[in-house]
């Protein structure tokens, strides 16, 4: 069976689809890739886009949504990125559940594209250490 992971930020703009786009750039159909918001925007982060494709991955078709009850409850790995998001487990939940809490360069008063960067390259990280690569 297929390994399944969900990734979920606050509006599923950015860090989660930033996620899975590179979960599926790396894994390809070896992972089953889901990204989810819990509170879902109407459209993706542009710079997250362009910070996703300088990588050589793809998350311009993807589209904000919730978080899908089912799946938050099938999938082997839920990832939360971010301190905002907050996801109760269903009591059936199969998978395990663990937070990214990712570097935030605008505290450090770097913004746009290099703060884009920096958040990407950290996720990168993360999810080639997930992927056990």
């Amino acid at each position: 069976m297929t390994p399944s992971v969900l990734f979920i930020c606050v509006g599923n703009g950015g860090k989660s689809q930033m996620a899975a786009a590179l979960a599926t750039h790396y894994a390809g159909d070896s992972v089953e890739v889901h990204s989810a918001g819990t509170k879902p925007g109407t459209s993706l982060n542009q710079e997250s886009v362009a910070a996703i494709a300088e990588v050589g991955a793809d998350m311009s078709q993807g589209k904000p949504k919730p978080i899908d009850p089912e799946l938050l409850a099938t999938v082997d790995r839920v990832v939360v990125l971010g301190e905002d998001a907050q996801v109760e487990m269903p009591a059936d939940a199969r998978g395990t559940i663990e937070r990214w809490v990712t570097d935030e360069p605008s505290l450090r008063g770097i913004e746009g594209m290099e703060r884009m960067r920096l958040v990407r390259d950290d996720i990168d990280a993360r999810v080639r250490a997930l992927l056990g690569m």
